[in-house]
């Protein structure tokens, strides 16, 4: 029985008493937990809590009606009232199997869900200017954004990933700048990038460039060093994410909004909205009426374009594409554009936090013997993507990226993440999966397979806190869609690898010896093929390899 199953007998359950006293309930109102202690049962439910006072009944009675009724099902094994109005419940042997054989045979659906089922959604990440190799800030956004966008679809949506290609701007002029001066032999300029790549890049322009650089004005070499310059370096930032497991379906340039019109529709929107007015020479978008702390400037009494008109086009741009959802993830020193982000989402006539989110991420370092690692020997102060994986790998890095909540700055232990033993979270994971895959082999070879499933023999307590944790995966899944959280699998695929180590220590699935083949070695079997089907599902979310052998 899987907690859909039970969340609906309890329903059944509860409806009756619950029309008996003249009202009604939905199936939203019937919530099961995990009690803290397993002495207090399988599943516990506050249902008659929440229900009695609407009722005015006493919620210790209710409980006790409901308990009554549910006992009598068929799979129930015990159903207590605990506390104030608590129901314990307890899932009789045979009941709680059955999960067993519903993951093996659900296979990579299991643990899926349908809470954004035919949604549209822009999941915008990374997105780092195309001006130097990225940086460990970008590289937890890489991890946490495509596991995000795995467990939105897992939950039905139709996502898009999304890179924002920062090519219009002053930051530009200072790369093509810094790439000139390499080339000349020049000291980096003081607002210029520095590292190696610098060099790298321009020598690579050089080799590309059919004529003779030298011979062109300065001004000339900086237009051919700009163009082909972030060509190569965005070139290169794409085959780092590919080979960090991560690739786009959109790349969207800046400068298309700036190029075809796109800011000027999008004020023209706003101007029928009633939101723009002049003022100073310049254009504004009046924020102040849905929450900002200032009026935006639009367009400068110059003519220029403002910074808030490509946020402003871009936006209007995928609300056009048919996106109703559109998240951005931005790094910390990114706090003071959630307001004006929102207001402009108002603006617009659209929901905030509904149509449009910012997800906010803190900082990342890296520690190597307890000190802290700075440098970067190709980008300077700056450490990189390249960096981490080389000395991790792309799968420990994905998975400390991603295990903890983007709203706390991180240390990522580096000799922790090498090491082959149980306090590195990614091997205790990776090595409980392995672990299956072997038990699975040892049993092909002592002739145990899955020919008889009976899950009332699935009785020992470490079976029962297994069957328990298996049964939870579809819920993480949807709560760690809901919050933003992928984090929340992770911790989650470390506490199921325990309960799986703990369960291997304590029932065989191949006999011992000489001793025959039973039907609780082919039961268990069922039970340990499901634990590494759900430690891949839950692996896959992450981004993060599930290997048959370490």
């Amino acid at each position: 029985m899987n907690p859909a199953e039970l969340s609906a007998l309890l329903l059944d359950v509860v409806r009756p008493a619950v029309e008996r006293r003249g009202g009604s309930v939905e199936a939203s109102q019937i919530v099961l937990e995990r009690p803290r202690s397993r002495e207090h049962g399988d599943w516990a439910s506050n249902v008659a809590m929440r229900l009695a006072k609407p009722l005015g009944a006493n919620p210790r009675e209710l409980a006790q009606e409901i308990a009554t009724a549910l006992a009598e099902q068929a799979g129930i094994r015990t159903a207590e009232v605990a506390g104030p109005g608590f129901i314990n419940i307890r899932v009789d042997a045979a009941a709680a199997g059955e999960l067993a054989r519903t993951i093996v045979e659900g296979g990579e659906a299991y643990g899926r869900g349908d809470l954004y089922a035919g949604v549209r959604i822009n999941l915008e990440f990374v997105s780092a200017n195309p001006t130097g190799p990225i940086h460990l800030g970008g590289t937890r956004w890489a991890a946490v954004g495509d596991s995000l966008a795995r467990i939105f679809a897992a939950e039905g949506g139709e996502v898009t990933r999304e890179y924002y290609f920062n090519d219009h701007g002053a930051q530009i002029d200072r790369f093509a700048r810094s790439l000139v001066a390499s080339f000349l032999g020049e000291p980096a300029p003081e607002d210029g990038y520095g590292g190696l790549y610098i060099p790298e890049i321009a020598a690579r322009v050089l080799d590309a460039y059919p004529g003779d650089l030298a011979a062109l004005p300065r001004a000339e070499q900086q237009e051919v060093f700009r163009e082909l310059g972030v060509q190569f370096m965005f070139g290169d930032i794409k085959a780092s994410l590919h080979e960090f497991g991560v690739d786009f379906d959109v790349y969207f340039h800046e400068n298309d909004l700036h190029d075809s019109g796109a800011v000027e529709r999008a004020v023209a929107r706003l101007r029928e909205l009633g939101h723009i007015f002049e003022a100073d020479g310049a254009t504004w978008l009046r924020t102040t009426e849905f929450g900002d702390d200032k009026d935006r400037v639009v367009i400068k009494s110059d003519g220029e374009a403002a910074y808030i008109s490509g946020d402003l086009a871009y936006y209007l741009d995928k609300r056009e594409r048919g996106f109703e959802r559109n998240l951005i993830m931005l790094g910390a020193d990114h706090h003071g554009y959630v307001k004006r982000l929102m207001a402009m989402t108002a603006a617009f006539g659209d929901e905030p936090y509904v149509n449009h989110e910012i997800l906010i991420g803190q900082m990342v370092n890296l520690v190597r013997e307890g000190e802290a690692v700075r440098m970067s020997k190709r980008a300077g102060t700056v450490v990189t993507m390249e960096d981490l994986v080389g000395a991790v790998g792309v799968d420990a890095a994905r998975y400390a990226l991603s295990r903890s909540s983007v709203d706390s700055s991180i240390d990522i232990d580096l000799d922790l993440l090498t090491r082959r033993t149980n306090d590195n979270p990614v091997f205790y994971v990776q090595y409980a999966h392995a672990r299956t895959a072997a038990v699975a082999r040892n049993a092909a070879a002592a002739g145990v397979d899955r020919s008889v499933f009976e899950p009332g023999l699935l009785e020992h307590e470490t079976e029962s806190a297994l069957l328990g944790l298996l049964a939870e995966l579809p819920r993480v899944v949807r709560q760690a869609a809901e919050l933003r959280e992928p984090h929340r699998i992770a911790r989650y695929a470390e506490e199921l690898a325990g309960a799986y180590h703990r369960w291997y220590d304590s029932c065989r699935v191949t006999p011992l010896g000489e001793a025959p083949v039973e039907d609780v070695h082919r039961t268990r079997l069922w039970l340990n093929d499901a634990t590494g089907q759900v430690l891949r599902n839950a692996l896959g979310l992450l981004g993060v390899s599930a290997p048959e052998r370490m």
